[in-house]
């Protein structure tokens, strides 16, 4: 009962993932990356420990499809139970599907990108979704991941109503360069486009308030009366 997408965009080194299911909260339990490391997707009957492993393992370097060998032969006696994709630095990925998935599921993939689902009304969601995704690629990462979500949608989506959704993508710094979540909204995919759209024009700004505040595009402007005093010069001694 949840579709989700991770990619790595070549343009920017960005990775990003954006999932949605019909269960409260689905942001901190499915969707986790790492600037310049990778990105990690763990869902149905979801191991939430099984993505800072993954990112582990993707730091050593490993490549996408041996993350996937070793997260699912670390001896869990429920791996048949998860569902998990990853996106490696240099945009490789690599899948599993666990043989005790309920229902339909399965993956679509393009450079860089990888789309799974389960529990899902058709087989088509994981393709339309990478095909959404593909379509604009001039676009930031984010918005593409978005505009995913949306066709996954479109194609039929989950049994269930989506009533949580996250956006997540990191760049160069350790906190992210989106992160965005509904908990819990029966339009989780409609509010979760309404929030990007509402932070997309102010990305940058809050990369200057954190790196650089003193310049224009940290984009504050103190109300009168309220700038900070400059120090006085002493007064030399005579």
């Amino acid at each position: 009962m949840t579709y989700s997408i991770a990619a790595r965009c070549p343009r920017t080194g960005q990775f990003g993932l954006a999932v949605t299911t019909s269960s409260i909260a689905v942001g901190p339990r499915c969707a986790f990356a790492r600037p310049g490391i990778g990105a990690v997707l763990t869902q149905h009957q979801t191991d939430p420990r099984l993505g800072p492993m993954g990112l582990a393992l993707l730091e050593e370097g490993l490549p996408a499809a041996e993350v996937i060998e070793r997260l699912t032969t670390s001896g869990d006696p429920h791996i048949q139970r998860r569902q998990l994709a990853v996106v490696d630095r240099n945009g490789r990925t690599g899948v599993f599907h666990g043989d005790k998935i309920w229902s339909v599921h399965g993956e679509a993939r393009t450079d860089g990108a990888i789309a799974i689902a389960n529990i899902v009304r058709n087989a088509d969601v994981p393709a339309a979704m990478i095909a959404a995704f593909d379509e604009r690629p001039e676009e930031p990462l984010a918005e593409r991941l978005v505009a995913a979500l949306e066709a996954g949608k479109a194609a039929g989506g989950e049994w269930k109503q989506e009533k949580s959704a996250a956006l997540l993508v990191v760049e160069a710094e350790t906190f992210p360069l989106v992160d965005l979540r509904v908990d819990y909204d029966p339009r989780a995919i409609d509010q979760l486009r309404f929030l990007w759209d509402t932070y997309r024009p102010m990305v940058e700004m809050y990369v200057a308030r954190a790196l650089a505040p003193d310049t224009p595009l940290a984009g504050f402007t103190p109300p009168p009366g309220s700038a900070p005093k400059p120090t006085p010069t002493p007064t030399p001694a005579t």
